[in-house]
């Protein structure tokens, strides 16, 4: 059985941090990209993240760079993303993604900046 189980979300101020994992079982998770994701209310989901399937290239969305930071461990079969210098604008439910020849994803997390 594939699952993907975010957490680390919660309420934070502007200009704090939180960090946000994501739990996979039930594959070959090595094998596969992995990706974060956003929405907010109202608007469609984004790409926030991505992480090659060995680790070895990553790529952010602009209005993450560099705030925001993608990792993982294979060894844990997790995968990160670090995030610095929240702004309001980054409330959104983060999911996480894995890609390969199919995809799977977790059910969110909610991460809300405010002060």
């Amino acid at each position: 059985q594939v699952q993907l189980v975010e957490s680390g979300g919660g309420l934070v101020q502007p200009g704090g941090s939180l960090r946000l994992s994501c739990a996979a079982s039930g594959f070959t998770f090595s094998m596969y990209a992995m990706r974060w994701y956003r929405q907010a209310p109202g608007k469609e989901r984004e790409l926030v993240a991505g992480i090659a399937n060995f680790g070895g290239s990553t790529s952010y969305a602009d209005s993450v760079k560099g705030r925001f930071t993608i990792s993982r461990d294979n060894a844990q079969n997790t995968v990160y993303l670090q995030m610095n210098s929240l702004k309001p604008e980054d409330t959104a439910v983060y999911y996480c993604n894995a890609v390969r020849q199919v995809n799977y994803w977790g059910q969110g997390t909610q991460v809300t900046v405010s002060s």
